[in-house]
């Protein structure tokens, strides 16, 4: 019987995957600061965002400058995107100091705005004598204040002044309210009640700063008699407009103001604020 015997099958040759010696290259680093780089330098181009740039900008420096020691010894082949990520990633370190900078010179002129407001400009007294108080609401007291001696228990800052003391601010601002005198409002006036006595002072604001005065902003109050009840201001053809417009500096601008105030009224308490920037001032006045 013969047997039949298959020939030989002729061998594969091997192959091996890959070539001995050659390894994938390694690209992540690279790849990983172009990310970063790229959100680290938009986010410092977006308010208080400084610090995410910051952080993303070292950290893509730092793997920019790994994957190119790696692009250099021949484990990667993305050296340009490498190189791109760090470059981005000093941009962003850059920009967050940068931001920083602004961010806080940003926070402290808020604060100093903030108290400025907060601590307003405290007044002196300056007992009558100042010009600027000549004339008492029409009550045919002028050139009395001009003349006035000064004495040497002046009020302190803070204290309630009297009739013609000027109030004297820090910046160089300087108001002044007369005496009160006696007043007739007319038929038509408005504020007024019957059985009550109408009192009219003048409030003299002179502007001794280096800028200009926006007097829109001042307000005038007043309360009557020793139980302080508010003073209704008047309005008529005569007085009731209040302060507007602008005083430049060196200049002054005078408004009269008519209270009513109870009969039997024995005094007048004047408030004068000129602004959010000033201590309100008080005058007690004599009725």
């Amino acid at each position: 019987m013969s047997q039949f015997t298959q020939p030989p099958q002729p061998q594969q040759p091997y192959s091996p995957a890959q070539e001995p010696g050659l390894r994938p290259a390694r690209n992540g680093l690279g790849t990983a600061a172009l990310v970063l780089g790229i959100i680290g330098a938009v986010s410092g181009l977006i308010p208080f965002m400084f610090w995410l740039a910051g952080i993303l900008g070292v950290i893509a420096l730092i793997l920019g400058l790994a994957g190119r020691g790696r692009a250099k010894r021949g484990e990667a082949n993305n050296k340009g995107v490498t190189t791109f990520g760090a470059v981005l990633g000093l941009i962003a370190l850059i920009l967050s100091v940068v931001g920083a900078v602004l961010t806080f010179k940003a926070v402290d002129d808020v604060v100093n705005d903030i108290n400025k407001s907060v601590a307003d400009s405290s007044a002196s007294a300056k007992p009558g004598g100042a010009d600027s108080a000549k004339g008492d609401a029409g009550d045919g007291a002028k050139g009395d204040t001009a003349d006035a001696p000064k004495t040497d228990d002046e009020p302190a800052a803070g204290e309630t002044l009297a009739g013609r003391d000027t109030a004297v601010y820090d910046d160089g601002l300087e108001v002044t309210v007369s005496a009160a005198a006696a007043y007739t409002p007319d038929a038509y006036a408005a504020g007024h009640t019957k059985g009550n006595r109408a009192y009219k002072v003048s409030v003299v604001i002179e502007n001794k700063t280096k800028e200009k005065f926006d007097s829109a902003l001042v307000s005038v109050d007043a309360r009557a008699g020793d139980d302080g009840v508010d003073a209704e201001q008047i309005f008529d053809g005569k007085v009731g407009e209040g302060f507007s417009g602008t005083v430049l500096p060196g200049k002054k601008i005078t408004v009269q103001f008519a209270f009513d105030a109870p009969a039997d009224a024995k005094n007048l308490s004047v408030e004068v604020s000129p602004g959010f920037d000033w201590d309100a001032s008080q005058w007690e006045l004599k009725l």
